[in-house]
């Protein structure tokens, strides 16, 4: 192609040469850093009504409340022409981390899930690919006739806030619909304990199936908690899962409390390390802890004071790096502590999300491992077979301050990356 005016350069596209290669949205395992996440795909929605409009479809206020396809639809054809839909954001805990994930690295991820096989304007599958990074591979997911799951938050004049989910065909992922190369290549895969609600679904044993094939090619599998009461009522077949299958255990202190029997966070952090190999755990006002192995050969003394709570001097080998127990020659437990990030937010609207936003940024630094040392072997970063590529302390901040970022907006997701200078911190920090 020539262009008018004096050029140097002869054409705009250099004709004689052999064609660059252009990049691809596909993930490519060979070539590729990523990681994998597999969710039930839902569509939040956000509504202002009346109380009368409650009763006409018979939603109890102030609860959740589970609605047949039918009554779902109803309720959003009623929303919809009496514009009443403030917002539309894509949801599920694993579709926020691995979006999260593909906007702090830059990177490719991959969702594992379903999706509306034919997607017209302005549903709920238009919405979630409209909310979700450009940089998430959704070329495996299922197609399925139906709608993706609807949860549908209404919001009343007194403020009161009322949940009525339509799953839709979110929990239709079947097994023939998990790539095993696809896993076997990934950095990470990360999925959550919400499947395990739905016994009679085929996205429990796609989990499942999932979780085997990485186990199979010593992928570090990541698991979230969903709530406090799916944990209570799925404890014994949620340990069994952990046990056989989870390195990366991801919750907050009222799952990790339903979990062991603990109410103190650090304690229930240190039973959980003897089923996997890191615990990343959020305690809302009070702080986060990640906590994990490494080998007593490597491990670093900290510089910053020393913690001590249900675990006296807890935090003196927090400067380590984590590792896979089983890599270990003579493993010891490692726990490091953060404060919110600047104190939190003056104000919190809604924690949806924030836990999501620190567990991306531990995939991230996974991933930064991975691709290191893929690219640089011999590096002395590799000296061990390290899970990670920072200290414990240092992925603690950098988890903390997605949190704070999440919180501060009042979303579930991060809309950008993070700012490559601090406000809060002195120009002097920048200069050294």
């Amino acid at each position: 192609m020539r262009f008018p005016g004096r050029r140097k350069l002869k054409h705009y596209f250099p004709v004689s040469q052999p064609k660059p290669v252009l990049p691809t949205s596909e993930v490519q395992p060979d070539k590729d850093t990523y990681i994998v996440g597999l969710d039930e795909t839902i569509v939040d929605v956000v509504a202002n009504v009346s109380d009368q409009f409650l009763e006409t479809f018979n939603i109890q206020k102030g609860l959740s409340n589970l609605v047949d396809p039918e009554t779902a639809s109803a309720i959003y054809g009623e929303l919809t022409a009496q514009n009443s839909i403030s917002d539309h954001f894509a949801g599920g805990t694993i579709g926020n981390t691995i979006h999260n994930y593909s906007v702090l690295a830059d990177d490719k991820s991959v969702l594992l899930g379903v999706m509306s096989a034919n997607i017209t304007l302005g549903s709920p599958a238009y919405h979630y690919i409209c909310h979700t990074s450009s940089k998430v591979d959704m070329n495996h997911l299922q197609g399925v006739a139906g709608d993706i799951g609807r949860g549908i938050t209404l919001i009343t004049p007194d403020g009161e806030r009322t949940f009525a989910i339509a799953p839709g065909d979110m929990d239709e992922l079947d097994t023939d619909h998990i790539p095993e190369n696809i896993i076997a290549g990934a950095a990470a895969l990360v999925t959550c304990a919400y499947p395990l609600r739905h016994q009679g679904k085929p996205i429990k044993q796609a989990m499942v199936k999932a979780l085997q094939y990485a186990h199979q090619h010593h992928v570090p599998t990541v698991l979230t908690l969903g709530t406090k009461h799916l944990v209570e009522e799925h404890r014994e077949e949620l340990l069994e899962l952990i046990k056989n299958y989870v390195n990366v255990l991801a919750m907050n202190e009222l799952e990790a409390e339903a979990l062991t029997g603990l109410a103190d966070p650090l304690l229930a952090a240190e039973a959980m390390l003897e089923y996997v190999d890191i615990v990343l755990l959020t305690a809302g006002p009070d702080g986060m802890y990640l906590c994990g192995h490494t080998d007593d050969e490597f491990k670093r003394e900290t510089t910053n004071p020393i913690k001590s709570g249900g675990l006296a001097d807890f935090n003196r080998w927090e400067f380590s790096r984590p590792m896979l127990r089983e890599a270990c020659k003579q493993p010891i437990k490692v726990f490091s502590h953060i404060d919110p990030y600047m104190g939190g937010p003056e104000k919190i609207r809604n924690t949806n999300g924030a836990g999501d936003g620190a567990l991306s940024a531990l995939l991230h630094d996974i991933s930064a491992n991975h691709f290191h040392k893929e690219t640089i072997p011999n590096s002395s970063k590799h000296s061990a077979p390290f899970l990670a590529y920072s200290s414990f302390a240092q992925i603690c901040k950098y988890s903390n301050r997605v949190s704070y970022e999440i919180l501060a907006h009042n979303a579930s997701r991060l809309s950008r990356g993070l700012p490559e200078r601090e406000d809060s911190l002195e120009e002097a920090y920048w200069e050294r």
